[in-house]
């Protein structure tokens, strides 16, 4: 078994769009020119967008931030995600996406990428925009924080 955790991407004109917000592939494979599949190694966090319109408009937008796992380790099931992912954030719905795009934007803005957070980040984010509340602002020193608090763990 692979110890890389899969991602079909789909992309039909006007239609459907799965697609990597951010995160570092490994693994790049084209299927055809509509599908692809990205692969991550284990610990990578990645966002992951799904959209999907018929002809009146969206019907389903959606984000997932997700942490890869290695083969046979405990997960949660993910559509197009294979064997699955230990998910840090899910938001359903367009202006929770938009809301999550944001913050994405608001801490790249900061010079640092996104696949570089705190996966507790992520997880309050998560809860505060279930909660319908802001989530606090990701800064210099919390990741600076974090990446001391990284070096250090086991």
């Amino acid at each position: 078994m692979s110890d890389l955790t899969h991602v079909e991407l789909l992309w039909l004109k006007k239609r459907i769009e799965n697609y990597i917000r951010f995160g570092k592939p490994v693994e790049n494979r084209i299927i055809d020119k509509s599908r692809r599949v990205v692969a991550f190694e284990v610990g990578s966090i990645f966002a992951f967008v799904r959209w999907t319109a018929n002809d009146f408009g969206t019907i389903a937008s959606r984000i997932d931030i997700l942490r890869a796992v290695g083969a046979g380790k405990r997960c949660s099931t993910v559509a197009y995600v294979r064997p699955g992912a230990d998910i840090l954030l899910t938001a359903i719905g367009w202006p929770k996406v938009e809301k999550v795009l944001e913050i994405i934007d608001a801490v790249e803005a900061l010079g640092i990428d996104a696949m570089d957070v705190s996966p507790e980040y992520w997880r309050h984010v998560h809860s505060r925009l279930a909660a319908r509340e802001n989530p606090r602002a990701y800064t210099r020193q919390r990741h600076e924080a974090w990446l001391l608090r990284r070096r250090i763990e086991p």
